[in-house]
């Protein structure tokens, strides 16, 4: 649908400038705007490349594991009826630092792992995996809210585009992220009080063709 969006856009802005005679600013926006993105990628390739470093740093230090553990009584409160020492604990606590530490790119394989964990544990309770079970919508809550104490994406942009303090935005950042990990828990906790015992948050199945059945 994007994809037909963004065209459909496009190709109204092309037809427009045709019509006002303003195709020669549209190549030359075109040409700019692609230098811009080619200048943007090597700064963010850099970016990504020194956080994956460290990263990478830190789970061979043991480092990632230490804040797993540490993060254990935490994922105790929001996620009560997850074993602990299943491994979908370890990715949502990897997904959460990752998340912590501005480390987006970090957070989609965590994530994706997390969900293939959480169906199994469902199919392993004897329970239907095409129905997403509480702790994949809380889970799937909280990294929407993404808490972050340094956004080093937005750094990198403002940092890019001339800002004066590319750090100004790290406390806006945290206090906005923080407000909505909040209300995300505060929301899966409601959910839990006022769902029956053994219901889940969506109690209806959807299949890969759309269609939905109860």
């Amino acid at each position: 649908m994007l994809n037909y969006l963004w065209a459909g856009m496009i190709l109204v802005g092309i037809v427009v400038a045709a019509f006002e005679g303003n195709l020669g600013a549209v190549c030359e926006g075109v040409v700019a705007s692609s230098k811009e993105a080619v200048e943007l990628l090597f700064v963010m390739a850099g970016v990504v490349s020194m956080w994956n470093g460290m990263l990478y740093i830190a789970n061979n230090s043991g480092l990632i594991e230490t804040l797993t553990q540490k993060m254990r009584p935490l994922l105790r409160v929001i996620f009560p009826k997850l074993p602990l020492e299943h491994k979908a604990a370890s990715f949502i606590s990897a997904n959460f630092i990752a998340n912590i530490l501005g480390l987006g790119w970090a957070c989609t394989p965590t994530g994706i792992q997390a969900m293939k964990e959480l169906k199994q544990l469902e199919i392993d309770r004897g329970n239907n995996p095409q129905i997403a079970s509480n702790e994949m919508c809380t889970f799937l809550l909280l990294n929407i809210s993404s808490l972050q104490l340094i956004p080093i994406n937005m750094i990198a942009y403002r940092s890019q585009y001339g800002s004066a303090n590319p750090v100004a935005v790290v406390g806006p950042a945290l206090f906005a992220t923080a407000l909505t990990t909040v209300l995300a828990f505060v929301i899966c906790g409601l959910m839990c009080k006022v769902s029956k015992p053994g219901e889940r948050f969506f109690n209806h199945q959807i299949k890969c063709g759309g269609g939905r059945n109860r």
